[in-house]
Order: C-alpha cells, then structure tokens, then sequence
C-alpha cells in the first residue's frame, strides 16, 4: 500500500533549522507533485510547497519563500523541506502528501503522512 513517512520534526530555537524528510512507498510517483503542508492548533491545514516529482519544478507560499526550500532524491524517493530561520509562528504539525491536481489546494492530494511535529521556541 501507499506509504508515506515524515520525520525529523522536533524541538528547535527560534533562528535554528530542521529539516524535514518524506519518504514515499507503494507506488510510482512519477507523475504526482509532492507537497508539503502544515496545520497549527485550532488551524486550517495550509500549504507551505510542492515539487514535481517528473521535473523538479518547485511551489511556494509566497511569505515561506526564501526561508524553506524543497527538494527530491529519485534514488530515494524521498521528498525533503529545509526549514531555515524559524520563527515560533512555524510551529505546527508539517504533513507531506501526493496529488496529481493542483498544488497548493489540500483537498486535491490523494495520499497524505502522518504529520511531523515542528516546535520552534522563542
């Protein structure tokens, strides 16, 4: 079946880095966008980025831009956020998930993980 397992959220300073893996299984998806979304408590889910898996075209939250950076590693399969100066607001559980619809729009991803928890303290 379709997996696809985040990890290296924890506990950070605001100005610290993490980055964030998704490893996908179960499947080609070669022809689906990745992308990675996060909700904050009592939040909607919001988009952060995507890549393309075929061409590594890349999609970002204009207000995320220049602060997290998104990537792929064919060989791996696996789907990594850079998250750089964080900030406390950046706290939220970060979810990666797979669609062939539109990148930025949750409800058009068919598989989604399990979410990874990001914690930035000030």
């Amino acid at each position: 079946q379709v997996q696809l397992v985040e990890s290296g959220g924890g506990l950070v300073q605001a100005g610290g880095s993490l980055r964030l893996s998704c490893a996908a299984s179960g499947r080609t998806f070669s022809s689906y966008t990745m992308g990675w979304f996060r909700q904050a408590p009592g939040k909607e889910r919001d988009f952060v980025a995507a890549i393309r898996w075929s061409d590594g075209t890349t999609y970002y939250k204009d207000s995320l831009k220049g602060r997290f950076t998104i990537s792929r590693d064919n060989a791996k399969n696996t789907v990594y956020l850079q998250l750089n100066s964080l900030k406390p607001e950046d706290t939220a559980v970060y979810y990666c998930g797979a669609t062939t619809g539109v990148p930025g729009w949750r409800y058009s991803y068919d598989y989604w993980g399990q979410g990874t928890q990001v914690t930035v303290s000030s």
